[in-house]
């Protein structure tokens, strides 16, 4: 059977999920470390993986895997990245992939000298209206492509208790959590090569609780203080952005255009929506709309009638896909199959690499370091 063998790193919510995509990839889970000692027991033994413990390193060498898939967030993957390639393990790492852009570079090096394969999964790429936007661009169906457009609104509470997605150091950020997937499906279903890039940010959240006790991500709201205005409750500075506007121009590769491809991302994280979050693909002649922050669906065409018709997901696309209903999971268990297969030396489709999450860390470098902002204040 020769079945993969896969360590993970991190036991909450994307823990868990990277181990069942990898289960149902085919491969077969070898261990699990985390933070804390009767957390990672209690979900090893939830989900019958032999080995856990609290040790990265002694866990490389007790197991010995073929792959390591890291879910814990981005503040904690340089280190253990580095770890797991110089033990000779492939890597699936969630994104994003490191803190700053020189890390992240670094990773994709040792990667690449090593001769390891590995994984970066801004995963919404593979949501299916997405993979059938992509089809009909190929297809011509919206003619030239022109502008792209995503807008988002979250209206994420304020008193969401302090973590990791506050800070910096952490890997917290809506350009690391949000854009990282949302600049993964622009690449996958207009091309690749994005030629430039500028944005500007806004850090609207100044401080969160701290509390004791989260441990998955998914909860945290239920860990939000009754009374915020006890003296005796401590309060972390956050320093990341909560909001974002990014102009990009893309390479059309998916169907051929003569200029580069307009692309807005409009993310506001603390504000609530009107509307349906949305994604939207201009051509010249005609657009591709598809409702939902990160491409749910339904998709809807604008072309030969002149009005917006709701265009049904084709079957061969759904039966192509893992028979998960959670958009999160089922796009894990998607990369993690073309991951194990490529391992495995069966043909299938490409997917992101460290090289990616590299390219993807430096924009995110270049957005939070923008000044283009010109003076007029003066006219």
């Amino acid at each position: 059977m020769n079945k993969k063998k896969v360590l993970v790193l991190g036991t909450g919510f994307a823990g868990q999920g990277h181990a069942k995509a990898f289960i149902d990839a085919g491969a077969e889970i070898v261990g699990i470390v985390g933070r804390t000692a009767s957390v990672v027991s209690e979900v090893a033994e939830k989900m019958g993986i032999p080995y856990s413990g609290t040790d990265w390193q002694a866990a490389l060498d007790a197991c010995k895997p073929d792959v390591v898939s890291i879910a814990t967030p981005g503040g904690a993957h340089y280190e253990p990245v580095l770890q797991a390639l110089n033990a000779g393990c492939h890597v699936f790492c969630d994104k994003p992939l490191a803190t700053n852009g020189d890390e992240a570079k670094e990773m994709m090096e040792l990667a690449e000298k090593k001769g390891l394969k590995t994984a970066f999964a801004s995963s919404f790429r593979f949501m299916p209206e997405i993979i059938h936007a992509r089809r009909l661009i190929q297809q011509g169906k919206i003619g030239e492509p022109r502008e792209v457009e995503l807008i988002s609104h979250f209206n994420l509470d304020k008193n969401i208790p302090f973590g990791w997605s506050h800070t910096i150091d952490a890997g917290g950020g809506r350009l690391n959590n949000n854009f990282t997937h949302l600049l993964s499906i622009v690449t996958y279903t207009i091309g690749e090569s994005i030629l430039a890039i500028s944005g500007d940010i806004r850090k609207d959240l100044a401080r969160a609780p701290k509390v004791a006790g989260v441990h998955n991500f998914t909860e945290r709201r239920n860990f939000i203080p009754e009374d915020l205005n006890d003296p005796n409750l401590e309060w972390g500075e956050s320093d990341v952005e909560w909001s974002y506007t990014v102009m990009a121009k893309v390479k059309a590769d998916t169907y051929p255009a003569e200029k580069p491809v307009s692309v807005l991302f409009k993310h506001g994280g603390l504000v609530p929506r009107f509307n349906e979050d949305h994604i939207v693909f201009h051509g010249s002649e005609g657009s591709i709309y598809i409702k939902g922050h990160y491409g749910a669906g339904p998709l809807y065409i604008w072309a030969d009638t002149n009005e917006w018709q709701e265009l049904p997901l084709p079957q061969d696309i759904s039966d192509s896909l893992p028979d998960i209903k959670d958009d999160t999971q089922r796009s894990w268990t998607y990369l993690a199959k073309l991951l194990i297969n490529d391992l495995s030396g069966v043909a299938d489709e490409p997917y992101q690499s460290f090289k990616d999450g590299y390219r993807y860390q430096r924009m995110i470098d270049i957005v939070r370091d923008s000044d283009n902002w010109v003076d007029t204040s003066a006219l």
